[in-house]
């Protein structure tokens, strides 16, 4: 394919995965009560073989080719426009987890440290202890692993997959409630960021055994760690500039690109170092000054974020997702099974960590609502997963189903829970 079939090609796509996503998003918040993220998540699926696949599975192929080009020689190579689909939807994460971490209260957290570690270690023990024992059956019994993996990294990896959080979910609905500065909405920010922290870490070594690489390994949980207290200790002083920057001339063009500049070395960083550009985005974010600052990037990146670049990477999940492959009882009973633990590991556990860190029980099931939802990162973390080898397509569909799930639920029961109440955004 040539440079303008490919332009020609992505303008298409493009513009069903907008449109898409647009008719679902205003179905699902005005019927369902479902946030953008969620509908977003749908409607990759939608697009993928699914359902776009049953309907039209030569139309489905044409648009969104995963099979490989067939060069004159025989030679086969991948579809470079899934690639470009691939590679735009990374700098819509990107940009966004940034977004997420202005958004983060560091002030806040300091004062609740401890319930926030409470909170944080039921989030990580419990789900992953319950789906690393889960992925020794799963591992014997199916064609859920690849061939290649060892027993011991279908655990962790399984373990890391139960442990994640949608943590641009929950902050996405903490914000758009006003809750994002709450005592209780600081405490689940805080340990979905942490849990997020070490399902990272533990994909981290999987990858390293997968390649028989201890390096890998080393090398992401040491730059991570050396990462983060640069940008906390050297980074957070030096990005005070911006603060006098704007305050002189507010946020222009060069501030704009300078700031840019900076998210991407970060987010190259992270990813060379094999903690992933999110991950760096959203430390990014969390250091760099607040006020008149933080709101003018906010203003100038969001709306283009949200609305164009991330359903991209909803769309490109949901292309890898073949609900036809649950085809028997058998695998049907496994989906509910992976659905069950991932509620009670997660959600229930959160739930009583947050009533022991002193929350009331209203606010201790909104956290655990909220901690349950798995969405963007989860999807993040199957397609690294698939990408490279560890699972097989089956079971990247069955965590994709319990994604959807658990992430369909999250907004139903925090609205249920806090119907008829309000909170003071000072309050802590």
């Amino acid at each position: 394919m040539s440079n303008f079939d490919l332009v020609i090609q992505l303008f298409l796509q493009l513009t069903v995965i907008l449109t898409t996503c647009r008719i679902v998003t205003i179905l699902g918040r005005r019927y369902l009560g479902q946030t953008d993220v969620v509908c977003e998540m749908i409607a990759g699926v939608m697009l993928g073989p699914s359902l776009l696949g049953l309907i039209a599975p030569d139309f489905q192929q044409w648009l969104f080719p995963k099979l490989p080009i067939i060069t004159a020689v025989g030679l086969k190579i991948p579809n470079p426009s899934m690639s470009i689909l691939y590679a735009i939807s990374q700098i819509g994460l990107v940009i966004y987890m940034f977004l997420i971490g202005l958004e983060f209260n560091t002030k806040l957290l300091k004062h609740h440290i401890k319930s926030a570690s409470l909170l944080s270690a039921a989030g990580i023990i419990t789900p992953f202890i319950l789906g690393a024992i889960a992925s020794f059956w799963f591992y014997y019994n199916g064609d859920f692993f690849q061939p290649k993996v060892m027993p011991w990294s279908a655990a962790l990896y399984l373990g890391a997959s139960m442990t994640i959080t949608a943590f641009p979910m929950l902050a996405r609905i903490l914000y758009e409630r006003g809750l994002a500065q709450t005592r209780f909405g600081t405490l689940a920010l805080g340990a979905a960021s942490v849990d997020d922290a070490v399902a990272w870490c533990l994909l981290a070594i999987v990858l390293a055994s997968v390649k028989n690489s201890l390096s890998i390994a080393i090398l992401a949980i040491g730059g991570g760690i050396c990462y983060v207290l640069f940008a906390i200790f050297l980074g957070q002083p030096l990005l005070r500039a911006f603060t006098r920057m704007t305050k002189r001339e507010g946020v222009n063009r060069q501030t704009l690109t300078l700031m840019l500049i900076i998210l991407m070395f970060c987010a190259w960083f992270t990813d060379v170092t094999g903690i992933y550009a999110i991950f760096g985005a959203f430390v990014l974010g969390a250091v760099t000054p607040r006020g008149e600052f933080a709101q003018q990037i906010r203003q100038y990146t969001e709306f283009l974020t949200t609305s164009f670049l991330l359903p991209i990477f909803f769309v490109f999940s949901g292309l890898n997702t073949q609900i036809g492959l649950v085809n028997t009882p058998t695998l049907w009973g496994v989906t509910l099974l992976i659905i069950a633990i991932a509620i009670l590991g997660k959600g229930v556990a959160c739930m009583l960590a947050a009533k022991l860190a002193g929350e009331n029980w209203r606010e201790s099931a909104t956290i655990g609502a909220l901690m349950n939802a798995r969405g963007l990162m989860e999807l993040i973390i199957l397609n690294i997963g698939l990408e490279q080898g560890i699972i097989t397509p089956t079971l990247f569909t069955i965590m994709v189903i319990m994604a959807v799930i658990t992430t369909l639920m999250a907004s139903p029961l925090i609205a249920f829970l806090l119907h008829g109440t309000s909170y003071d955004k000072s309050s802590t």
